[in-house]
């Protein structure tokens, strides 16, 4: 049985990321790190009042990404633009995703759509989701008037 050593493993996976990259991007062109798409991983809170989404986009920046809204669908799409100043024989490994993103989300009908808002911090976009009044949970209060407790037979001695 034969084993590879790390360094093989290494040099093999180099290999098979040159032969891909060769096979499917036209020669002598960054086609191979800058057309592919990805999709930005996505956590959806819900509380009483909103709706939360926090979207992944690390280095994209804040003018590369458009949030819409039609017909009860949030639409989010972005761009992750590959440094030309870097050229692609340099780099050793490439993991990163670069290209352009497009994520879509069915609204309910709870949500409010005029009250929605999107804030972008530390490459995360945190696009919060208002819920109409009358989608969030209502307290009544319900009033219980004590009765009087019977009153037990007092003891003979």
């Amino acid at each position: 049985m034969t084993f590879l050593a790390r360094r093989d493993f290494s040099t093999l996976q180099d290999r098979m990321n040159r032969i891909f990259r060769e096979s499917f991007s036209p020669e002598g062109s960054d086609e191979a790190l800058t057309t592919s798409n990805f999709a930005p991983p996505v956590d959806v809170y819900e509380d009483e009042h909103n709706i939360t989404l926090n979207i992944e986009v690390p280095g994209i920046d804040e003018k590369d990404i458009n949030v819409s809204i039609e017909t009860n669908t949030l639409t989010v799409h972005g761009e992750r633009r590959f440094e030309k100043d870097e050229r692609e024989e340099n780099f050793q490994r490439v993991e990163r995703m670069y290209g352009s993103f497009t994520r879509s989300f069915t609204l309910p009908n709870t949500v409010d759509p005029e009250q929605i808002t999107a804030h972008y911090e530390k490459g995360v976009l945190k696009i919060r989701l208002a819920k109409k009044a009358e989608a969030k949970p209502k307290l009544i209060k319900v009033n219980v008037e004590k009765t009087l407790e019977a009153k037990s037979p007092s003891k003979v001695a």
